[in-house]
């Protein structure tokens, strides 16, 4: 006769493959509605391993805050106007995450991209401010939810730059090449990576990663992501991205040479 033991362990074996039939099918739902899918994905609702094994990962991971900074994010975006009518400082209240105060000032790992334009000077003295201002605004709402559905997020915009925070050096490598691949036609976007302990203090994100990544942005031609020695050895098993020969490089601010090297779309 089967013991209590047994009968629990089997009510939890089947309550879990029950649960795994469940996910799959939500899975193949969302997979045949794509634009569905990608909302929930950019709002964190829905990870995208989780997509890749719906039965073993967890769905989402992202918190009721995070998703409400994630749509808050979206909508100004979509609708610029909101900017003016809920105003700057509002938005940054009501996306700023309610543990803000429990993390101010502790070291935390995170990978810190930089982004901008190159060549954006030139054009709005060419074209107009009128046209440099609709090319920045399409080009935010292309990245914006490249940025969002990777875990990632716009800490700050530097003009016709971004600076972007990710969880994971993974992160960030997949979502500069996705942004380079959309870059703002007829001008291209640059990215430089890096990864490490960065300081969080209230809107600002201060330490040595931030410098080595901006400088490693700034040395990036139009239509490239360049990405340190760190980034690439976080990154190295990442499927569909591959990584150039490292390079030793010196930047001006930085003491000890840097070693970069190309991300690209993996052809093969």
């Amino acid at each position: 006769m089967p013991s209590r033991d047994d009968a629990r362990r089997a009510g939890r074996q089947a309550l879990s493959g029950l649960k795994g039939s469940l996910a799959q099918r939500i899975a193949g739902m969302l997979r045949r509605d794509p634009e569905l899918l990608s909302e929930m994905v950019e709002l964190g609702l829905v990870r995208r391993e989780w997509l890749d094994d719906p039965a073993a990962e967890q769905m989402s991971t992202a918190g009721p805050v995070e998703v409400a900074e994630r749509w808050l994010e979206r909508s100004v975006e979509q609708r610029p106007s909101l900017l003016s009518k809920l105003g700057l400082s509002a938005i940054q209240q009501l996306s700023s995450s309610s543990d803000t105060t429990q993390t101010e000032g502790m070291p935390s790992r995170l990978a810190i991209a930089f982004t901008d334009i190159e060549g954006f000077t030139a054009f709005t003295a060419r074209e107009g401010d009128g046209a440099a201002s609709q090319l920045l605004a399409d080009h935010y709402r292309a990245t914006g939810p490249v940025v969002r559905s990777r875990g990632g997020h716009i800490s700050k915009r530097l003009g016709d730059g971004l600076l972007l925070t990710f969880p994971s050096a993974e992160a960030a490598v997949l979502a500069c090449v996705e942004m380079v691949e959309a870059q703002p036609v007829p001008l291209r976007l640059r990215a430089g990576i890096h990864v490490g302990e960065v300081v969080v203090a209230h809107d600002e994100i201060v330490g040595h990663v931030v410098n080595v990544a901006a400088r490693v942005a700034e040395s990036a031609k139009g239509g490239e992501v360049l990405v340190t020695s760190d980034v690439r050895d976080a990154a190295h098993d990442l499927p569909g991205v591959a990584f150039g020969r490292a390079r030793g490089r010196s930047f001006k601010g930085v003491g000890e040479k840097v070693l970069v090297c190309r991300a690209t779309r993996d052809a093969g």
